[in-house]
């Protein structure tokens, strides 16, 4: 069964950072485009940042400068760091692996998702 585990969320104050990890099993991660997402209380799940497996990036506007998504591919892990953290990043945090096959069909994994609470 695939599995993505994401760890390093938890309580910060405004102005801090984050390292959020995303750990993959059963799964070679490098053929897929991962992506972090959060959803806060009351909202949808909304895109935050994504890599392709070529490392082409891509960032919401209300992270680009302070968030930075990564993959090392030889720990088969995906990144988001996290800095210069706001009250509104508040959310639950999750990994997102996806990849199209030649045939078209869409492969789609979510992780279980950390918690990021940012308050004084």
């Amino acid at each position: 069964q695939v599995q993505l585990v994401e760890s390093g969320g938890g309580l910060v104050q405004p102005g801090g950072s984050l390292r959020l990890s995303c750990v993959a099993s059963r799964i070679i991660l490098n053929i897929y485009t991962m992506g972090w997402y959060r959803q806060a209380p009351g909202k949808q799940r909304e895109l935050v940042a994504s890599i392709t497996s070529g490392g082409s990036t891509d960032y919401v506007d209300f992270v680009k400068g302070r968030f930075t998504i990564s993959r090392d591919n030889a720990k088969n892990t995906a990144y988001l760091q996290m800095s210069s953290l706001k009250a509104e990043d508040t959310a639950v945090y999750y990994c997102n692996a996806r990849r199209t096959t030649q045939d078209g069909t869409t492969m789609d994994y979510w992780g279980q998702g950390t918690q990021v609470t940012v308050s004084s």
